[in-house]
């Protein structure tokens, strides 16, 4: 854990978790796949046991070594946030401790996947839940916010509440997934006393996000496209929309490799992407997750060449 205090802002990649054969995971592509990240040039953070790195599938003991290797291989580079992905708020507070103890600097809290069935009719819910993390770390919080209409996301008044009864929420992670709320949240929590940071994660309308306010991002496509998203940032921070937009249409091939449905399998595409780019060996998912066929990774292939970061003499061959 770093002694200076962590400042949610700027780019955060959310990196994969790459396994073996055997669905182990595979602590040397790991290694290197967080040393690829952490020399991104711009890149503020970043973050380990999210989506990205299929958490749901990682163990507890899994989930501190992550942590711990994370922290070996960009010590002294970027901070690391560590993903809270549990519905149960006993474990998500045991894992909240585990991550400050193995050298997180802040940690990103996904709702209680509880709160489905209902939450947004009982908000002392999802209070309970973050009181119970809280309590047990002096981390500083980024809330992961979700859309409205699968019963996870929190209210506006929601989220102000929990703001005023957590001083450690210093940001939220919002996938909304609605325009119009998207800029409420953004007016709203930067005009509080203490303004909460707000880092977009609508990778698949990224430059709209980022122009209406953003103070970043934290998505999992920068596993990939990490430098791209950088350039985008710093493009829309310098008033540069000209760039922005050359810089977007670039990214959009991407876009539509890795958001398409089913929405499921986009880390799996990302991990596909990787190996196309000579960056991961193998690209195994644990289950539920399966393999993509070879004509969804030649797609990939197609799209990150009209992206121009793949090579043509990395495309997949026909053979």
């Amino acid at each position: 854990m770093s002694s200076t205090p962590f400042i949610p802002q700027g780019v955060i990649p959310a990196c994969l978790m790459p396994f073996d054969a055997l669905l182990e995971v595979d602590e040397r592509s790991y290694r290197r796949h967080l040393r690829e990240l952490s020399c991104v040039e711009g890149i503020t953070a970043i973050t380990v046991n999210g989506h990205a790195a299929e958490v749901h599938a990682l163990s507890f003991e899994e989930q501190r070594r992550s942590i711990e290797i994370a922290r070996d291989e960009i010590a002294g580079k970027v901070p690391l946030v560590a993903g809270i992905h549990t519905g149960d708020t006993r474990e998500a507070a045991q894992l909240a401790t585990m991550a400050a103890n193995a050298g997180a600097d802040a940690l990103l809290v996904f709702p209680s996947d509880v709160l489905a069935m209902g939450g947004r009719l009982r908000p002392e819910c999802a209070r309970a839940h973050i009181e119970g993390i809280a309590a047990s770390t002096e981390l500083p919080l980024i809330l992961f916010q979700y859309p409205m209409s699968g019963g996870l996301g929190y209210s506006l008044d929601t989220l102000l509440e929990l703001y005023m009864t957590f001083p450690s929420i210093k940001a939220i992670k919002d996938w909304c997934n609605d325009p119009h709320l998207h800029e409420q949240h953004i007016r709203e929590l930067h005009a509080l006393d203490r303004p909460v940071r707000v880092l977009s994660t609508h990778s698949m309308w990224l430059l709209a996000s980022l122009v209406m306010g953003c103070d970043g991002l934290l998505s999992g496509a920068g596993s990939v496209i990490a430098n791209l998203q950088v350039a985008l940032f710093q493009a829309v921070q310098n008033n540069d929309l000209q760039t922005a937009r050359q810089i977007n249409d670039r990214i959009y091939p991407t876009v539509k490799a890795f958001y398409c449905d089913p929405l499921l399998d986009m880390h799996n595409r990302m991990k596909e992407a990787l190996v196309l780019l000579d960056r991961l060996d193998a690209a195994h998912v644990r289950p539920p997750l399966v393999k993509l066929t070879q004509p969804d990774i030649e797609r990939i292939a197609l799209l990150l060449k009209e992206a121009r970061i793949l090579p043509s003499a990395n495309a997949p061959s026909d053979n």
